[in-house]
């Protein structure tokens, strides 16, 4: 399984499980240092992930290996216009300063309805621009849904896409998607590989706005327990098995958690039928939907 890291919680508190904080300076750094020495390559930020950038282009190495994903900021117009194109540019060139590059590997639409928007081209066109200029190698789209794949590859030629994926969230993988994604050539990024941490809360009681789940959670853990494996195990397990996913995109907030990740990720799984733990609640899998208030 190829291993990306994540770095939302090198800019925020982020995760219903994080109980540290954002990394500090000095941890992102061992991050870093062991992603070069382990070969992990892909490193995925964005301009609304806090300070993430500006940590991240810091600790960065002046010759590094690495391969980094960003993303826009969101559009609040009903109908895109030059204005949000320049809003993108900007943006963009902000980002590359505060990672201190001059060009990086990817650049995403971050909220993929911004693209489905009348005048969603204006924005594609402007993140071509940005590729013909060799400012980034392939550009794409950060996806929640099916409905929203479809959509956008109706429309747009894109060469990467990022979307949400694990042991409880099995959509995409039983709607074929993933496969037809990967029959075009499109290159493919999971992201939410432990649910903002939640799969990995055991004997824990969850937060009020997820209470009505605990018996799946609980369930879950126990059937983990029958099968003699880790939460953390059935999560990466699971997901090194689907074939049609080229990088895993894990959040980290510190270097040991990593070294765990990628020990893990580099053993031979266990096999198991991982499609009797798929939750076809869409309030459970997808964490935008949390009412948290």
């Amino acid at each position: 399984m190829k291993m990306g890291i994540g770095t939302a919680q090198f800019g925020m508190d982020y995760g219903v499980a994080n109980r540290n904080g954002k990394a500090s300076a000095e941890e992102i750094s061992s991050i870093l240092k062991f992603a070069c020495e382990n070969r992990i390559e892909y490193i995925d930020t964005a301009c609304l992930y806090g300070d993430s950038e500006t940590a991240l282009g810091l600790a960065l190495p002046e010759c590094h290996p690495f391969r980094i994903i960003t993303k826009t900021p969101h559009f609040a117009t009903s109908q895109i216009n030059v204005g949000d194109a320049a809003k993108l540019r900007s943006t963009f060139t902000e980002s590359l300063i505060r990672l201190r590059q001059k060009s990086i590997y990817a650049l995403l639409l971050h909220n993929a309805n911004d693209l489905l928007k009348p005048g969603g081209e204006i924005l594609f066109n402007e993140m071509l621009d940005l590729k013909k200029s060799r400012k980034v190698l392939k550009i794409g789209v950060s996806v929640y849904t099916g409905r929203q794949i479809d959509a956008i590859s109706d429309r747009f030629e894109i060469d990467i896409i990022q979307l949400p994926i694990n042991i409880f969230d099995q959509r995409l993988l039983k709607s074929g998607h993933l496969e037809r994604l990967k029959s075009k050539g499109i290159e493919i990024h999971s992201r939410s590989a432990f649910l903002q941490g939640l799969l990995l809360l055991t004997g824990e009681k969850l937060p009020i706005y997820l209470s009505e789940y605990q018996q799946i959670l609980d369930n879950y853990h126990a059937r983990l327990k029958q099968l003699g494996i880790s939460s953390l195990q059935a999560a990466l397990w699971f997901l090194s098995g689907i074939r049609e996913i080229d990088c895993v995109i894990c959040g980290v907030e510190s270097c040991c958690q990593l070294e765990e990740l990628y020990s893990l990720s580099s053993s031979p799984g266990v096999f198991v039928d991982y499609s009797e733990f798929a939750v076809d609640d869409e309030r459970l899998v997808d964490p935008s939907l949390w009412k948290k208030n």
